[in-house]
């Protein structure tokens, strides 16, 4: 059960009501005649309000900078610089996905068979390459309360950090790989877990705010292999059907993000424009939206 490793501790109550990471350096401003909060130095026209979850629009016109969307603290568009982090927010899941079930496969492979073997060699390789997968991923997703996406970044870093220490003080002198280790040793899911309570925020933001079962699922399927690993109340047959259902869904999982219109990964931008904006600024702003409310 050498991918045991990829199992998280039961970190899964992340509150996520939406997804957005601020963007790059934006141009803004706050215009005393006027309640609307400026990107890019455009003023655009109402559009469409959208929140944490899907609404169902054509997929191309998220691709399409023309189309303005109304948000929290007025509207936004989709740049290019939006398309290319989101396209790399779900290519760090894909990679992630993708690692995991090629290093995971070994686990239903015979032991006889090459193919195994070779996996076995490489599994570190696709461990490393997965969680980069992941970090990256981790970077670039959109979640409006920092303070929710600094703590799955940390949790993300103490993983690398059990990892790598896990593997140089432990699994080198025991002569073996990292992840073979974790498997014969289950106290060590203490060192990696962290990783992958990440992996489980990360889902589980996926599960609420797009409702896919998928990503409900592997919420409740990663700690469950991991804890049932470091405990030993769980047998390997049991720890087998877990593992391939886990496969399963993060294939689908990762597959899925493709399909969605690439606003849904950006989320209000307005949220994070006006977080970037000055107290004053701030101020000011709401202000005017107050005003505009009442002027309605």
């Amino acid at each position: 059960m050498m991918t045991m490793t990829m199992a998280l501790g039961g970190l899964s109550t992340v509150a996520v009501a939406a997804a957005a990471r601020p963007p790059p350096s934006p141009r803004f401003r706050v215009e005393s005649g006027s309640s609307r909060l400026f990107y890019g130095g455009r003023v655009p026209a109402p559009g469409i309000r959208i929140g944490c979850k899907a609404v169902g629009d054509n997929r191309q016109s998220s691709l399409d900078s023309s189309v303005v969307y109304e948000g929290v603290y007025g509207p936004w568009t989709i740049n290019s610089d939006d398309v290319r982090e989101v396209i790399l927010y779900r290519s760090g899941l894909l990679t992630a996905a993708a690692s995991f079930v090629i290093a995971a496969s070994a686990a239903f492979l015979p032991d006889d068979l090459p193919l195994s073997a070779t996996l076995k060699q490489n599994i570190d390789f696709f461990y490393v390459l997965g969680s980069g997968g992941l970090g990256l991923s981790l970077l670039l997703i959109h979640i409006y309360v920092t303070e929710i996406k600094r703590t799955l970044q940390a949790l993300w870093g103490l993983g690398v950090i059990g990892s790598v220490a896990t593997y140089i003080t432990l699994a080198q002198p025991a002569n073996t790989n990292l992840v073979q280790y974790v498997v014969d040793n289950p106290s060590a899911v203490w060192f990696v877990g962290p990783l992958f309570a990440a992996l489980t925020g990360l889902v589980f933001k996926e599960g609420l705010c797009y409702g896919k079962l998928e990503a409900g699922l592997l919420t409740f399927v990663i700690p469950i292999v991991l804890l049932g690993h470091l405990s030993g109340l769980m047998d390997d047959g049991a720890k087998l059907t877990l593992l391939a259902s886990w496969m399963a869904l993060f294939v689908i999982f990762a597959g899925r993000k493709f399909t969605q219109p690439i606003k849904d990964d950006i989320g209000d931008k307005s949220v994070f424009i006006f977080n970037a904006l000055r107290d004053d600024e701030k101020k000011v702003l709401i202000e005017k939206l107050e005003q505009r409310k009442t002027q309605n």
